[in-house]
C-alpha cells in the first residue's frame, strides 16, 4: 500500500469501534498508519527531535491499545491525538528544562512527504520547488499554522484551541502563507475572502 488513505470521520469511528469491542488489531495498524507520520511531524515541530518525536507518537499509539475498551468514548480522535501529542511533547520538554515554554516562532517545521497523486505528477519539479522553498521560508509559527491547516487538515477552530491562538490569528497567518507563496510563484493576489 502506497500512501496514506483517507477515512472519513464515520470510517474512523468505525475503526475505533473495532478495536474497542472486537480488539481488532488489523482496524488498530490502519489508524496507527493513518495518523503516524503527521503526528510525529507534529511531535518534531515541538520537540525537535526525530527519535523522541517517534517515541512519543508510538508510546500514544501503545495507550491506545492499553486503554483500547475506552476507545468509543472518544468524539474525535483526531483532536485527540494531536492533543495528547503536545501535551506529551510540552511534559518531555519540561522534564528537560525547568518551566519550559513552547516558543512557537522557534519551532522547526518538517513537511511529511505528500500522498502520491495524480495532482502531484502533474506538478513540474521547477513549481514544486519554488513552492517547497517558498514554505521553508515563512516564519515558523506561520510555518507551523499554515502545515497544520494545509497538509494535516485540521479545522481552524482545532489549530486554534490546539495552539492557544485565535481564529483572527490563524486568517492573518495563512493569509501571510498564501501572499508568500503566491509572490514566490508570480501570481497576482486579490484582496480577499476567509475560508
Amino acid at each position: 500500500m502506497n500512501g496514506k488513505i483517507d477515512f472519513s470521520p464515520a470510517e474512523i469511528y468505525e475503526l475505533q469501534q473495532r478495536i474497542a469491542e472486537y480488539e481488532d488489531e488489523s482496524a488498530y495498524k490502519k489508524l496507527f498508519f493513518h495518523y503516524f507520520l503527521s503526528l510525529k511531524s507534529f511531535a518534531y515541530t515541538i520537540i525537535k527531535s526525530k527519535e523522541t518525536a517517534e517515541e512519543i507518537v508510538s508510546d500514544i499509539f501503545v495507550e491506545i491499545w492499553v486503554k483500547r475498551k475506552q476507545l468509543c468514548a472518544i468524539e474525535d480522535l483526531k483532536m485527540y491525538l494531536y492533543s495528547s501529542v503536545r501535551n506529551n511533547c510540552l511534559r518531555k520538554l519540561s522534564q528537560h528544562k525547568k518551566n519550559a515554554v513552547f516558543p512557537l516562532d522557534e519551532s522547526v517545521v518538517e513537511f511529511a512527504s505528500p500522498d502520491p497523486n495524480a495532482e502531484v505528477h502533474l506538478v513540474s519539479r521547477e513549481l514544486s520547488y519554488k513552492i517547497e522553498t517558498a514554505i521553508e521560508e515563512l516564519p515558523q509559527r506561520c510555518k507551523m499554522i499554515f502545515k497544520l491547516a494545509k497538509e494535516d487538515k485540521l479545522k481552524y477552530k482545532e489549530i486554534a484551541t490546539l495552539l492557544n491562538i485565535s481564529i483572527k490569528t490563524i486568517d492573518a497567518q495563512l493569509a501571510t502563507a498564501l501572499k508568500k507563496i503566491a509572490g514566490a510563484l508570480n501570481i497576482p493576489v486579490k484582496k480577499s475572502s476567509h475560508q
